[in-house]
């Protein structure tokens, strides 16, 4: 069974004025989750910096869409980046199925 993977916008910083724009991001704090559709899920969390040139196309915040800001994510972090923190996420939840350490009761508590 393979893991459901999907970005979390958390939330952007932005300047409220850069490069003669208003509201420019500047960081990102996004969080990365996976589900394997049984009840077992995992997440990490993070934040990237991005920066705006003056020039480049801008989008004003309020037209910013969460593919658009997950793309900037996936940017920013490299596909190597994305690729281990998937296979941490997936690693996850294999201890959750299988857990690599338990802790029974004691024999004598029965």
């Amino acid at each position: 069974m393979s893991n459901a993977y999907t970005w979390q916008i958390e939330r952007m910083d932005c300047y409220p004025q850069a490069e003669g724009q208003s509201d420019v991001v500047f960081t990102v704090h996004w969080r990365l989750n996976a589900d394997d559709g049984a009840g077992h899920n995992a997440t990490v969390y993070g934040s990237v910096g991005v920066t705006y040139e003056a020039g480049a196309p801008f989008t004003a915040y309020a037209d910013l869409t969460k593919d658009q800001v997950v793309g900037w994510v996936e940017a920013a972090l490299g596909e190597e980046q994305v690729a281990q923190f998937k296979s941490n996420l997936d690693g996850q939840i294999q201890n959750q199925i299988n857990p690599p350490v338990i802790s029974p009761p004691v024999p004598w508590a029965a």
